[in-house]
């Protein structure tokens, strides 16, 4: 029996990433002594709250089905919110509520590329873009970053992938795995390149608001008609399972993917969108908690990968992650994963997943709990010590 050709677009390298992870989870149930440190859900109840509401909501009856651009008042509040950290002013008219923000970069790359067409993303990136860019039929085009830059956008580089088959730009900032912060030098850049080309703008905020001050710099508000902005609860609020995302975009855009939409998912829970909607209400508060809770682990980390020979971590702008350098240890990134975790049972991501430049190099979660996170430190460093009495 024959396929579709796109089953060969979705599979893509980054699957790969997740299998060492998927074996860790594997014997963390079997009760093994096992850290996980490779994937970003964060060890933080979602609120008490959010969590009454829904319960509130599914006791009221609210489980039938909803429309699918997600209620009223919900996306008004999306609107409120984006309005206030971009400054581009939206109505409920520019939102669409979904299933968090991997359908939303799905969504945006199915309507806005296709086959013939190329698309520019910057690496180091999160392993599901490829496939979810891929999807459509265009051609990924990725732009590198280095280490040598600490993983910031090279603007060169940048310019010289922008060709006349161009379509979009797509980009998440704070970066995954980097942490990076798009600055306001490369926003004028890549806004430059965008209305001189015509070339939409998918930004994927997701870590924006535990950002420093809770935002990060955009072009929403300069390009209004070009711009397509993704974020969700899950990070922010400690709401991963709950898949409660948004794309906010201009009008012209919004009937094609709530179509789309409609087609995948013919609306989401009702109660569910009530409990997004007392999370919104709790957003200044819930943000500031998590922009603390990441701020402690990541120092924490810091000092305890500080002093180990053979490694070195990259302090992010931003986020729930640290790139490591393990090149010191004479090994890869994908050989120091593996090592980790059959000797230690801690599971981390090898850096390779996310692009050519961070090969070497593993991604480490640090939004776990303080005592663990401790533990882990102690394990990377006897591990450590291992491979490097090993390479003299």
């Amino acid at each position: 029996m024959k396929y579709s050709a796109l089953v060969e677009r979705i599979g893509g390298d980054g699957a790969d990433a997740w299998r060492t992870h998927y074996e860790a989870r594997l014997a963390r149930e079997r009760g093994e002594d096992v850290i996980l440190l490779s994937v970003g859900d964060p060890d933080v109840d979602t609120p008490e709250p959010v969590i009454a509401r829904a319960i509130e909501a599914i006791r009221g009856g609210d489980t039938h089905y909803t429309i699918a651009p997600g209620r009223q008042a919900l996306r008004e509040a999306i609107a409120a919110l984006h309005t206030v950290r971009t400054g581009q002013a939206v109505s409920a008219a520019n939102v669409l509520y979904v299933s968090g923000v991997q359908n939303a970069l799905f969504a945006a790359s199915m309507c806005l590329a296709g086959p013939g067409d190329e698309v520019i993303a910057f690496e180091p990136l999160y392993p599901t873009y490829p496939a979810t860019i891929e999807v459509s039929g265009a051609r990924l085009v990725r732009v590198p970053a280095t280490p040598e830059s600490g993983f910031r956008l090279d603007h060169a580089a940048l310019k010289r992938a922008v060709t006349d088959r161009t379509r979009a730009i797509f980009f998440a900032t704070p970066n995954n795995p980097s942490g990076v912060i798009l600055s306001e030098a490369d926003m004028s850049v890549i806004g430059e390149l965008a209305r001189r080309n015509g070339l939409w703008i998918v930004a994927d905020e997701v870590y924006a608001g535990i950002a420093p001050g809770g935002r990060v710099p955009g072009l929403a508000a300069r390009l209004p008609e070009q711009v397509v902005s993704l974020s969700s609860l899950s990070k922010s609020h400690g709401m991963t399972g709950w898949r409660a995302g948004w794309l906010v975009g201009p009008p012209g855009l919004i009937p094609h993917v709530e179509a789309l939409i409609t087609c995948m998912l013919f609306g989401l829970p009702g109660f569910i969108q009530e409990a997004a909607l007392t999370a919104l209400a709790m957003t200044a508060e819930a943000e500031a908690a998590m922009r603390a809770f990441c701020a402690e682990r990541r120092d924490l980390l810091l000092a305890g990968l500080a002093d180990i020979p053979g490694l070195t971590a990259y302090a992010p702008d931003a986020g729930m992650f640290m790139l490591v350098d393990v090149r010191g240890l004479g090994v890869s990134g994908y050989q120091f994963m593996r090592g980790l975790f059959e000797s230690e049972q801690v599971s981390v991501l090898d850096g390779g997943a996310f692009g050519e430049g961070a090969r070497g190099f593993v991604r480490i979660f640090f939004g776990t709990q303080i005592a663990t996170l401790s533990e882990a430190c102690t394990r990377i460093r006897r591990y450590a010590t291992r491979l490097r009495g090993l390479v003299q």
